[in-house]
């Protein structure tokens, strides 16, 4: 039998979507602006007739942004980094939440050391002593500068090692009396039953490198190896320089310095719009029951 919702009810769903959809709108609106820009001419642009629509649709700032060796430079240095350092983060998280999952009886000084993880969270060296230790390892201008310190984000292996302890015992359990070792239960049991959480730490781990800027700024001495966001904020917080050097004139009367940064931005931005549709479904899920557990 359908239960039948208050008029209340119905008041309190209608305003939350409402709420909602409104927020929804104003986040999506500034990049929608940032779309059409990149998509007008740069009259059009220059005298602010731009809002959420194209005025004299023109493709001419993208194919500028592509033919710069800058963009492409950096695009492929950020491509490395994400292919990098998501591997090795998803690594790690896993060989670390498994064991910190066990129980204390099973694993001698389980709470010590998972209080050490928690400490990092809340206490770190700062940047002098990381950039001085990255120097010091001679990883300056290499692509290991950008995801060593990064390597092991403690937030993620708490979502796992709870998702783990959340797992049936009696699967392991029966494992073990198979013969199975720890390294079997892991990769065979415990990692194909958490592809919500794992999906949901993908797609932070994902974001995270893929967003990144002050690294690139702090530990790139040379500008050929920035990664993506770091070259897009030195171009956005640049004066007027972005079109410097061209000897297109046909190309430079129809892209402003306004358009073809409003284009890099898009670009910038446009590969996490594609991949989280389809982690999306994941998402809630793997936050909700690999949250924190007393």
């Amino acid at each position: 039998m359908v239960e039948r919702l208050s008029a209340s009810r119905w008041l309190f769903i209608a305003f939350n979507y409402t709420l909602l959809l409104g927020l929804a709108i104003l986040c999506i609106l500034p990049l929608v602006n940032v779309f059409a820009i990149s998509l007008s001419s740069s009259s059009a642009a220059a005298a602010g007739y731009v809002k959420l629509w194209p005025v004299d649709f023109t493709w001419k700032a993208y194919e500028f942004i592509v033919q710069k060796p800058e963009f492409l430079r950096s695009l492929t240095v950020t491509l490395q980094r994400v292919a990098i350092g998501v591997t090795l983060n998803m690594v790690l998280i896993i060989l670390v939440a498994y064991p910190l999952s066990k129980e204390s009886s099973a694993l001698k000084g389980r709470t010590f050391y998972a209080w050490i993880f928690v400490f990092t969270m809340l206490f770190n060296g700062g940047l002098i002593p990381l950039y001085m230790t990255i120097k010091a390892l001679g990883l300056i201008d290499s692509i290991w500068a950008l995801v060593l310190h990064h390597a092991l984000p403690v937030f993620n292996i708490l979502i796992l090692l709870n998702f783990f302890r959340g797992l049936p015992k009696e699967l392991e359990e029966a494992a073990f009396m198979d013969g199975a070792g720890h390294w079997t239960v892991l990769w065979r049991i415990f990692v194909p039953l958490s592809t919500p959480s794992l999906a949901t730490l993908t797609l932070f781990s994902i974001v995270g490198q893929w967003n990144a800027w002050f690294d690139g700024i702090i530990f790139m001495n040379s500008p050929q190896n920035y990664p993506l966001q770091s070259y897009l904020y030195t171009v956005i917080t640049a004066v007027d320089t972005l079109l410097a050097g061209s000897v297109d004139m046909e190309m430079l009367a129809e892209v402003s310095d306004r358009t073809a940064k409003s284009a890099q931005i898009f670009l910038g931005a446009l590969p996490i719009l594609l991949v989280y549709p389809f982690l999306q479904r994941f998402f809630m899920k793997g936050i909700v029951l690999g949250s924190v557990k007393e």
